[in-house]
């Protein structure tokens, strides 16, 4: 009986979970007179017009593009920046250590409309405007802090022993990093990879307002479905179901890493 009731609770859960998802892929397959007309539970006259209109207009597409770009960049700037200060943190101690590493996190709980100002004057005057590296950058504010908290985490697991042997064999810091520590802790890696990922690909406001044309993220691009005929429901959902997939794909890729760094880290 027990196990009918959890039974009967995933389906529930998964139901309620999937539905929104359901619900945008079942307006995707539509037109939009169709959508506004006819109440329909599925697409009784599917029409693929959404995506294909996506898949070759340069407007659509390139905002994709542009999403994957910026948000790989902001990825890799991250772990690079915050491997090496989240090892200092856990393996030294310093005047102020824990001040900073308050400070850190404290960036994170920040509003982004808060350095929304600051950052746009700064790019203008370096000219960084409509740019991929401006928005990874911009980014890097709330995603490096972030990332420095959970690999701190993973890397006190880790026994300061196997930092000295690694040293008495002849290892210098740049090799024993990258060859022994870094892979003792790639669950901690892809949860941070994860996190720093899903928050970059998400983020509107600084992508929106740091880009014009060039490096228009489909967030912003989303936005433009709105006509004097009103929202063009079937795009729009279109371009949902498709942003809805990176994420996926991540999650697939560090699933297993994932799922260590929820059990063992500071997730």
């Amino acid at each position: 009986m027990k196990i009918r009731k959890r039974t009967f609770g995933l389906a529930l859960y998964f139901g309620l979970l999937l539905l929104p998802i359901y619900w945008m892929l079942n307006m995707s397959l539509r037109t939009n007179a169709d959508i506004l007309g006819v109440f329909s539970l599925y697409p009784t006259d599917i029409t693929f017009g959404n995506y294909i209109k996506i898949f070759t207009d340069k407007s659509w597409y390139s905002g994709y593009i542009n999403s994957i770009i910026y948000v790989s960049m902001n990825t890799a700037i991250s772990l690079s920046v915050a491997l090496p200060a989240a090892y200092a943190f856990s393996r030294y101690r310093f005047l102020g250590d824990k001040h900073l590493f308050f400070w850190l996190l404290t960036n994170r709980m920040a509003p982004a409309a808060v350095f929304l100002l600051p950052f746009f004057q700064l790019y203008s005057t370096f000219g960084l405007i409509d740019t991929h590296i401006a928005v990874a950058l911009a980014h890097c504010l709330f995603n490096v802090p972030l990332a420095v908290w959970i690999l701190e985490g993973f890397m006190s697991g880790i026994p300061r022993e196997i930092d000295e042997t690694a040293f008495i064999d002849g290892f210098g810091f740049p090799s024993f990093f990258i060859i022994i520590f870094i892979p003792l802790i790639r669950a901690g890696v892809g949860v941070t990879a994860f996190f720093c990922f899903m928050f970059s690909w998400v983020e509107l406001l600084f992508a929106r307002t740091l880009t014009v044309t060039d490096a228009k993220p489909i967030a912003a691009i989303m936005t433009r479905t709105v006509s004097a005929t009103g929202l063009d429901w079937g795009l729009l959902s279109a371009a949902g179901i498709l942003t809805i997939v990176p994420g996926a794909l991540v999650i697939w890729f560090v699933r297993n890493h994932l799922a260590k760094g929820f059990a063992m880290g500071r997730v």
